[in-house]
């Protein structure tokens, strides 16, 4: 089975000291952090049922009211930053540079949402058309009321902030189950809204999180829910759609990805190779947007190997706080590391960084694979390790082929001077940087999403905002005229009608 950010995907019995409770570990030493109650389903359907009446008390603070809310939020975040970094770092063995730029992003992505929602989601005007001239047609998009979040462990807090930030800007409330690999994080979070958030009635209740395995969130997607944003493995994701389809509840789902980088034969090669070791071995390759892929144009593809060999073999992983990266957070991705770095090279693709002894868990030293088959998992497969495969292309458009031939879709880089918008264009992805690497997350107000394998839905920008929301259409009548939604309409009415219709949309043009 490919990687995954799946919190349930970990040995039952490794984190079970007792059936009641589960353990947050370590991932650098083992060391448990602490122990947090394994919620069972009647215990689920009780917080989403607190969550209830407290939506219509959110909802009612208005676009504005909330927007102050969320701020006083955005603010506690920054005065603890360190803090929240600290958690992050601890839980999932990330650098602590890594771990603060988290909390950047998602303080970034928390403004955005609360301060565009009333833009965004408010009332509009429409057309209403030749048939309907009397009425007056508007849109707006009301909040669909409690949100289940299920979050990943690779970013606790950047990646489930997308989803919780914009349902809680446009009107709903939110119960966060974590990854069991970050409970911590996740506590952190509903701790420090409520905080911010202050005593009033039914706030405690707008934001809440339940914690346990697979098993909660499950119970989660079953418990009444409006709508479930998931991210994980797409393997998953399927379970969560399953369960969520007995209640017709929808979903968002974020999968994984086996982002391809081409490279074009003008592309500066140096911020190239700069972009695929930071791209593949960043955050220990447990990127979902990560780099795993590459596609270089043959007469430069030497070239770029050797600035990419000679950057990435300057890497060593380890658990102090300014490491380059750590450990891989679920010991069971070791394998599937291991198990790609063999089938690569035992079919004969060449070892440029690292080889098969560079995995020794719980760190995985930095592997540069080159000339790998295109059906070797190494290629095909989600890796989530800090790995890379460097293939050459004879040109851009056939790198633009291999790219689309996977089954995932989320995203992607190019890198070239003169096609480099052209090309992105042509890629099957959700998100396309061109010259630079996964900057698209950084940017609020752009969409993140995959398709695909990669999963549907958005989040982030407007629609990120919507995505948490029903459009609610109205028309009014605004004089009275010749009404031809009734039974008393005159003879001639249709007859005039079709006339003009010929008139105005017959025609050429």
């Amino acid at each position: 089975m490919t990687s995954t950010r799946d919190a349930g995907t970990v040995p039952a019995d490794d984190r079970r000291p007792h059936q009641d409770t589960f353990d947050s570990l370590d991932p650098r030493s083992g060391e448990v952090i602490a122990s947090y109650p394994r919620q069972t389903p009647e215990q689920v359907e009780a917080t989403v049922a607190r969550a209830r009446p407290a939506t219509r008390w959110w909802t009612d603070l208005g676009f504005d009211g909330r927007s102050h809310k969320l701020a006083a939020w955005r603010q506690l975040i920054d005065r603890r930053r360190e803090e929240l970094a600290a958690v992050v770092s601890r839980e999932t063995g990330k650098p602590l540079d890594d771990a603060r730029i988290e909390g950047i992003l998602a303080l970034d992505h928390l403004h955005w949402a609360a301060t565009h929602a009333k833009k965004v989601l408010g009332p509009r005007n429409a057309a209403a058309g030749l048939l309907m001239i009397n009425h007056k047609a508007t849109v707006e998009y009301a909040a669909v009321g409690v949100v289940g979040v299920l979050g990943p462990w690779n970013y606790p807090v950047f990646t489930p902030m997308g989803s919780i930030a914009y349902a809680l800007a446009a009107g709903n409330t939110v119960v966060f189950k974590p990854s069991e690999l970050t409970p911590g994080v996740g506590r952190w979070l509903v701790d420090s809204f409520a905080e911010a958030v202050g005593p009033d009635h039914n706030a405690d209740a707008v934001f809440q999180l339940v914690t346990g395995e697979g098993e909660t969130g499950a119970a989660l997607c079953r418990a009444g829910v409006d709508k479930v944003a998931f991210t994980g493995s797409t393997a998953t994701a399927k379970k969560v759609m399953a369960t969520c389809a007995e209640s017709l509840t929808p979903v968002l789902v974020e999968c994984g990805g086996k982002d391809a980088l081409l490279v074009d034969a003008d592309a500066d090669l140096d911020d190239a190779a700069a972009a695929v070791v930071w791209g593949a071995m960043s955050n220990a390759g447990q990127t979902c947007v990560g780099v795993e892929r590459v596609y270089v144009v043959d007469t430069v593809a030497e070239d770029l190997l050797d600035r990419v060999a000679r950057r990435a073999a300057t890497l060593t992983p380890g658990g102090a706080p300014d490491s380059p990266y750590g450990p891989i957070t679920m010991p069971s991705q070791l394998g599937v590391i291991s198990g790609q770095i063999d089938d690569a090279l035992t079919r004969g693709a060449r070892a440029v960084v690292g080889g098969r002894g560079s995995v020794r868990a719980p760190y995985v030293d930095p592997v540069v694979l080159a000339d790998v088959p295109e059906d070797s998992s190494a290629v095909t497969d989600e890796t989530f390790g800090p790995t890379v495969v460097v293939n050459r292309v004879r040109d851009i458009d056939e790198a633009v082929e291999r790219a689309n031939a996977s089954r995932y879709g989320l995203g992607a880089s190019v890198f070239a001077r003169q096609r480099g918008h052209e090309v992105a264009r042509r890629l099957r992805a959700g998100m396309v940087s061109v010259n630079g690497v996964i900057a698209f997350a950084g940017i609020p107000s752009l969409p993140f999403g995959g398709v695909g394998d990669s999963g549907f839905g958005r989040i982030h920008g407007v629609d990120g905002l919507r995505e948490f929301t029903r459009p609610l259409a109205i028309s009014e009548r605004r004089f009275r005229s010749v009404n031809v939604m009734t039974f008393d309409r005159p003879g001639w009415v249709v007859k005039v009608l079709a006339g003009l219709v010929s008139v105005l949309y017959g025609r050429r043009r």
